[in-house]
């Protein structure tokens, strides 16, 4: 099938690109020893994570339960990096298969109680992360004697098995020059918590890390033993802003169709806040919710539900009405959670067809 066959808005993944992508990262992870296990919260998809898994990643990270319990298919590690609270989340966890070895990344007392009944319920051993907040201020313990009563806590409640600590550097989303500064700030407050950690007899087996924006710094974080970055695979406009990958390196656009042109120096497309989402850059001076793949000074200005504005103003181009574009968004995690499936093109051919078998939240 040749690519303007396709009807429109619909994601399409440059598998050139995509595959380059994921070669880097994996090269990058092996010359420095670090172990990657990358968050699939990006593609969503056994069809990427397979090729994840193929080029050396130790296991996967996920959200949900329901990306664990899709992910359980392909391996028998995965990562559940967000806090296991509530009976309904707890019962699913621990009905993934026997064979995967669960572990699960937390920040409170009560939800290490919560996953220890519920393990000791299911007769089943779990791995526990410390979540340790170095900046980001979202989740995570915020002082090292709260990550300590943690752990010790946790080894007190069999079959829970305290495995180590994790972060998320969210916060650090400069551009690259800018980026020394605090990964050097990054790199004492994990080597403090690490060596607190050691003297109180918690010596954690697993420092658990990363971003896209950080990965490539990754061996710059003394002691760090994994990273989990997930957009790499795909990227988008705030990870170029960033100057972790540059704009020949997304692979995924949103390919729409020029409905309109009757309003001067705009133009409009059948992909709007329901195919493109609706997340504003948050690095640099970029404007507007994605650009054109073909020409960059053309963004997105507004959208409705199912229109997208093009902004012409800055372009001699002008589109006529039944021209194909391809948007990169800006966010790209988002667009992938909004679509069913995802067409892999080389070219103008598409080549393969794959289903966001992750996406949603009930099995």
């Amino acid at each position: 099938m040749h690519i303007n066959e396709l009807e429109t808005p619909v994601p399409v993944v440059d598998l050139d690109v995509m595959e380059r992508n994921l070669d880097r990262m994996a090269a990058y992870a092996t010359e420095h020893g670090i172990e990657l296990r990358p968050h699939i919260k990006t593609h969503k998809s056994p069809r990427v994570a397979s090729e994840q898994l193929r080029r050396g990643a130790i296991g996967l990270t996920c959200a949900t339960t329901h990306e664990a319990e899709v992910m359980a298919d392909l391996t028998d590690d995965v990562l559940v990096a967000y806090p296991p609270v509530g009976a309904a989340r707890l019962r699913r966890l621990m009905g993934l298969p026997a064979h995967v070895r669960l572990m699960v990344a937390l920040d409170s007392a009560e939800a290490v109680e919560g996953l220890a009944a519920a393990a000791k319920e299911a007769g089943r051993p779990v791995r526990v992360l410390v979540e340790c907040d170095l900046g980001m201020h979202r989740v995570g313990v915020t002082s090292i004697e709260d990550g300590l009563r943690l752990a010790r806590l946790i080894t007190e409640r069999p079959p829970l098995e305290f495995a180590g600590v994790n972060f998320y550097p969210g916060h650090i989303r400069q551009a690259k020059a800018e980026m020394e500064e605090p990964l050097a700030k990054l790199n004492t407050d994990v080597r403090e918590w690490l060596r607190a950690f050691e003297a109180a007899g918690m010596k954690p087996g697993i420092v658990s890390g990363g971003s896209t924006p950080t990965a490539f710094a990754a061996h710059q974080i003394k002691g760090l033993t994994e990273i989990r970055p997930g957009t790499y695979v795909y990227n988008d406009r705030e990870i170029v802003s960033t100057g972790a990958a540059a704009r020949e390196d997304c692979a995924f656009t949103v390919l729409a169709t020029v409905v309109s042109t009757s309003v001067p120096g705009q133009a409009v497309v059948d992909a709007g806040c329901k195919a493109l989402g609706r997340e504003p850059l948050r690095v640099g001076n970029g404007a507007g919710f994605g650009e054109l793949l073909d020409h960059p000074e053309v963004t997105v200005k507004g959208m409705s539900e199912e229109h997208g504005i093009l902004d012409l103003t800055k372009t001699a181009w002008r589109p006529k009405v039944g021209d194909r574009v391809r948007i990169i968004p800006n966010h790209v995690c988002i667009v992938t959670h909004l679509n069913d499936f995802i067409h892999g093109v080389r070219g103008d051919r598409v080549e393969t067809v794959w289903p966001v078998a992750a996406r949603g939240r009930v099995a």
